[in-house]
C-alpha cells in the first residue's frame, strides 16, 4: 500500500540520515537498527520462500554486526570514557569496529551473505541494498579512518576485490553477479579509506552512480539470468549500447567515469610507496573485467534463431525512469571533470 511503501522509504532515508548527522555511537547504533528494520519488509515483498530466506540471512548477519559494533563501541567507552565517533582510541575496539561495519557493507570476508540476500531479492530491493545501504556505513569509516591501521582495510580491500572477481566469473544470475561487483568496488574502496578518506568516498559514489542505471535498466529490461539479455540487442539496441557502456565504466575502462577513481586510488597507492599492493589489485581487477566482457558479448554480438519463446520480457514501458537518463551521461563521460580531479 502507498503508505506503507511511504513509511518504510521514511524510515530507509531517515535512518541513514541519522546515522550521518550521529557523534554518539548509540545514536549511529540506533540509526543502523532501523535501517535494517526498515529494508527488511521490502526484502519479504515477494511471497516466495527465497524472499524469506533472504530477509532471515540479512537479519541475522545485520544483528551480529550490531551486537559486535555495540560492543566495540562500550568497550572504548569503558577504556577512554568517550562515546563520541571520532574518539575511537582503543586499538582492539578500531578493529571490532572494522570487522562489524565490514560485515554490514558485505566486504569479504564477511561477504558471504550478499549473493544470496540478493539473489532473493527484487531488482530494486538489490539496488537498494547495494547502494543506499552502503552509505550509513561507509560514513562511520569515514569519520573512524584516523584511527583505523591501514594493514587491516588493506588486506580486506584485496581479499574483496579477488572475492568480487573469482566469485562473479561463474555467475548466470545479473543479481549474484552485481552482488561480487559490488564487493569487488567495495574492495577499492576499502584500501583508500584509511590512507585518503575522500578518494575513497568518491570511489563509492561513482560506484553508486554506475550500478544504478544499471539496476534500473535491468528492471525495464526484466532481465534477470545472462540468458534472457541474449535478445536485447534485437528488441532494444539504444538499451543495449548503454548497459553495455555502463559495464565497461563499471569495469573501469577509459575514458569512461569507472577509470576515474582507480587510476586515483593506484595513484595514492603508488605515492605512498605500496607499488606491489597497487600492481596487484590492478592485475585482480582484470577477474572482474572477465564477466563483464562475458555480459556485453551476449548483449551485442549474439542473437538467437527466434524470439517468440521470449516475447513476454519485451513489452517494454513507454514511461520510462527519469532517473536512468539523468545518471547515465554522469555513469559514462567524465572526461571533463578529470583534470580537476587528478589536480
Amino acid at each position: 500500500s502507498p503508505t506503507a511503501l511511504f513509511m518504510i522509504t521514511l524510515g530507509i532515508v531517515t535512518s541513514t540520515l541519522t546515522v550521518m548527522s550521529a557523534n554518539h555511537w548509540l545514536t549511529a547504533w540506533l540509526g543502523l537498527e532501523l535501517n535494517m528494520i526498515s529494508i527488511l519488509p521490502t526484502i519479504t515483498k515477494q511471497k516466495h520462500p527465497r524472499a524469506t530466506e533472504a530477509a532471515t540471512k540479512y537479519f541475522l548477519t545485520q544483528a551480529i554486526a550490531s551486537a559486535l559494533m555495540l560492543f566495540s563501541s562500550t568497550l572504548n567507552a569503558w577504556q577512554t570514557g568517550s562515546w563520541d565517533i571520532t574518539q575511537l582510541n582503543n586499538k582492539l575496539s578500531c578493529i571490532l569496529m572494522v570487522s562489524a561495519l565490514t560485515m554490514k557493507m558485505g566486504a569479504a570476508p564477511a561477504h558471504f551473505w550478499l549473493p544470496e540476500v540478493l539473489q532473493g531479492s527484487t531488482m530494486m530491493t538489490a539496488l537498494i541494498i547495494t547502494t543506499w545501504q552502503k552509505i550509513a556505513p561507509i560514513t562511520l569509516l569515514y569519520m573512524i579512518s584516523n584511527h583505523i591501521q591501514p594493514s587491516i582495510v588493506l588486506t580486506i580491500g584485496l581479499l574483496s576485490i579477488m572475492v568480487g572477481g573469482w566469485g562473479g566469473i561463474n555467475q548466470t544470475q545479473l543479481r549474484k553477479m552485481m552482488a561480487y561487483s559490488s564487493i569487488a568496488h567495495l574492495g577499492w574502496t576499502m584500501t583508500a579509506i584509511s590512507i585518503t578518506p575522500n578518494i575513497a568516498l568518491t570511489n563509492i559514489i561513482i560506484y553508486m552512480t554506475m550500478s544504478t542505471p544499471f539496476f534500473l535498466l535491468l528492471t525495464t529490461t526484466m532481465s534477470k539470468t545472462l540468458q534472457t539479455m541474449t535478445t536485447t540487442w534485437i528488441h532494444a539496441p539504444t538499451t543495449a549500447i548503454v548497459m553495455t557502456l555502463l559495464l565497461f565504466s563499471m569495469a573501469g575502462l577509459p575514458p569512461l567515469t569507472g577509470f576515474t577513481p582507480k587510476l586515483l586510488i593506484l595513484n595514492m597507492l603508488v605515492t605512498h610507496k605500496l607499488t606491489i599492493l597497487a600492481t596487484t589489485m590492478a592485475l585482480l581487477s582484470l577477474l572482474s573485467l572477465i564477466f563483464y566482457l562475458r555480459t556485453t558479448y551476449l548483449l551485442t554480438s549474439t542473437a538467437t534463431p527466434t524470439t517468440t519463446q521470449s516475447t513476454t520480457l519485451w513489452r517494454l514501458k513507454t514511461n520510462q525512469n527519469q532517473t536512468t537518463t539523468i545518471l547515465t551521461p554522469i555513469a559514462l563521460f567524465n572526461l571533463t571533470i578529470l583534470p580537476t580531479l587528478l589536480m
